[in-house]
């Protein structure tokens, strides 16, 4: 594996960021094992639906467009699902101003327009690892559909059975509540799934 001096753009909310390992994530352990830029724009609570000025799309907007990224990672939000916004449905159009921004679907598609736009790199969406929503289930369905029309790249943790199937005890140890996981859990359970499938996304 050779992730040395990649330079990868991750969008997200909590998970991303790390709200239950002190502000270390996935994100921070890649940088530092393999001298990663990284550049890690990550708000706890914030949506993908554009509901406020926070959300994932308005972030990502104020982001330096001159960044010569080899890969753009982007979270798929649980919080959407936690407030049940709107899935929506996905566009016929390929333009970024067709999209309905509030929904989850129209959402995922203008970041995927944009980053195609500006950054012009692989893109990739990652899921959460299992737990008790059907929404986020739905949720993780439809990128899924997106993909058909888009080709982007998903790193799945939702059907991830060395994530998933897990004692009792390391689910103790490696997840902090059903969502967050702890050092440990980004360490020992996350990590290698990131540094196989970003491999794969660079081209290494």
């Amino acid at each position: 594996m050779n992730l040395s001096g990649k330079t990868v753009i991750f969008l997200g909310s909590s998970v991303t960021y790390g709200s239950a390992s002190g502000g270390v994530s996935f994100v921070d352990l890649l940088a530092e094992k393999y001298g990663m830029v990284a550049v890690k724009e990550a708000v706890s609570g914030t949506t993908l639906a554009d509901i406020k000025d926070v959300s994932y799309i308005s972030r990502m907007k104020k982001l330096d467009k001159s960044i010569k990224a080899d890969a753009f990672i982007c979270q798929l939000s649980t919080n959407d699902a936690a407030r049940k916004l709107p899935l929506g449905e996905i566009s016929h159009s390929f333009c970024k101003d067709d999209f309905d921004t509030q929904t989850v679907a129209g959402a995922i598609e203008y970041i995927i327009a944009y980053e195609k736009e500006v950054y012009s790199c692989p893109i990739a969406f990652y899921t959460q690892a299992r737990y008790d929503s059907e929404a986020y289930r739905n949720m993780a369905q439809l990128l899924y559909n997106i993909k058909e029309k888009w080709n982007i790249h998903i790193i799945d943790l939702w059907n991830c059975d060395r994530v998933n199937n897990i004692s009792d005890d390391d689910r103790k140890k490696f997840m902090y509540d059903p969502v967050h996981p702890t050092r440990d859990g980004y360490e020992l359970l996350w990590l290698p799934v990131f540094e196989e499938e970003l491999n794969k996304i660079t081209g290494n």
